[in-house]
């Protein structure tokens, strides 16, 4: 029997990094490809024993079906989590627990996207919601940016000359690069948002991984017309299997979204829901948090030290948190054939075509340290040492 691809997904390959981490599964393999919390700092035990406790004081309720709009005590505890955490005051109507933040662009293209709609990205950027708003139909186009990020006054004129339905930011610790979204461009583009009638969509994921400087207030906080949409995560400070994360958006959008999940998912489980609570309630994310930090900002410094040995890169980021560097190569280099190369000799990682939107830049890596231990790091960089320096 043949079958046949719907219109949307003719053009639609999966991700690169899902088909890439089938390859870092192999035995030995030293990976810088995927974007995973350490395994050893997953907090095992502890959840364990809100686990037990949960579902022997509340298991009834908790394996039942639930609502779509979530877990009421966790929402409850959100409010009070994204104005500590992300500095945006909200209401509970103006939340939605969802199934991992990849969840929530979803669930906004199908709310707010139509096809043909443009949307305009910062390049490179995540490959996941690359795919998800071509999957939407969506005109993507590239914003410019620099070292600090999207550049409000180029923005500035793609608003008003191409009139985009939307912008896709990552503002905090940046995937693939790393950079971090100045204060004052914060502002400006919250404001530009407001000017010429722009949805933000503001995934971030890595907010509070930061090691160096700072923490810097959301796009979201900025927001005085219910422009911006923030997306958020459990899944780098928690745990990705529970796949729990939230979106923040003005209560009439939020409600559209809860339509559309309901036959997307019907609802994020309500013991993960549960479980992602109890441990905050109980004070464990942020001395969990502090530990991981620690731990990421060691495993990130033995690989920027690595780098700075290798001739054949010519420049990379050099980030003050979060889980990539982004690096690029000789002009004259292929980070594809590099790839095959480093594979073969075991060590893996992500090409950054993909993360461009139009393509090109080919020589360009993402490199992931949070996963690898600083033997692994060592070893991993030294061998791309000798794969780039070789050539």
């Amino acid at each position: 029997m043949t079958f046949e691809k719907s219109n949307r997904m003719q053009h639609i390959s999966g991700s690169v990094i899902r088909e890439l981490l089938k390859l870092t599964a192999q035995p030995g393999m030293i990976s810088f490809a995927g974007g995973n919390p350490s395994s050893e700092t997953l907090p095992n035990e502890e959840l364990a024993e809100i686990a037990h406790r949960l579902l022997l004081e509340k298991g009834k309720v908790l394996l039942q079906y639930g609502a779509t709009e979530g877990y009421r005590p966790f929402i409850e505890t959100l409010v009070s989590y994204i104005k500590d955490v992300f500095s945006a005051q909200l209401t509970e109507e103006e939340i939605l627990p969802i199934t991992g933040s990849t969840q929530a662009m979803d669930l906004l293209c199908k709310a707010y996207l139509n096809e043909g709609d443009t949307v305009i990205v910062e390049s490179p950027t995540f490959i996941g919601n690359i795919q998800c708003l071509r999957i939407f139909g969506a005109n993507i186009v590239e914003g410019k940016s620099d070292e600090h990020g999207l550049i409000p006054e180029l923005l500035q004129e793609q608003f008003k000359h191409l009139k985009p339905k939307m912008l896709y930011t990552i503002p905090t610790f940046q995937n693939p690069t790393g950079i971090t979204l100045s204060l004052e461009r914060r502002k400006a583009i919250a404001k530009l948002a407001q000017k010429y009638n722009v949805l933000i969509a503001e995934d971030d994921p890595y907010n509070s991984l930061r090691y160096e400087g700072e923490s810097l207030p959301s796009i979201k906080s900025f927001d005085e017309c219910s422009k911006v949409v923030l997306m958020g995560s459990f899944s780098k400070v928690i745990s990705p299997g529970l796949r729990v994360g939230f979106v923040a958006a003005e209560k009439t959008l939020i409600r559209t979204m809860t339509v559309c999940k309901q036959s997307t998912d019907v609802q994020t489980p309500a013991l993960n829901q549960a479980m992602v609570n109890e441990y905050i309630i109980q004070g464990k994310l942020k001395p969990h948090i502090k530990h991981i930090c620690a731990v990421y900002k060691e495993q990130l410094n033995e690989m920027l030290s690595g780098l700075e040995a290798i001739q054949g890169i010519k420049r990379f980021t050099k980030p003050e948190g979060g889980l990539f560097v982004f690096a690029h190569l000789d002009e004259s280099m292929d980070a594809g054939e590099l790839f095959k190369e480093a594979v073969a000799r075991g060590v893996a990682f992500v090409p950054g075509e993909p993360f461009h939107p139009q393509g090109g830049h080919k020589n360009t890596l993402r490199l992931n340290f949070s996963n690898a231990s600083l033997q692994d790091i060592r070893c991993g960089i030294g061998i791309l040492k000798e794969c780039i320096d070789g050539r």
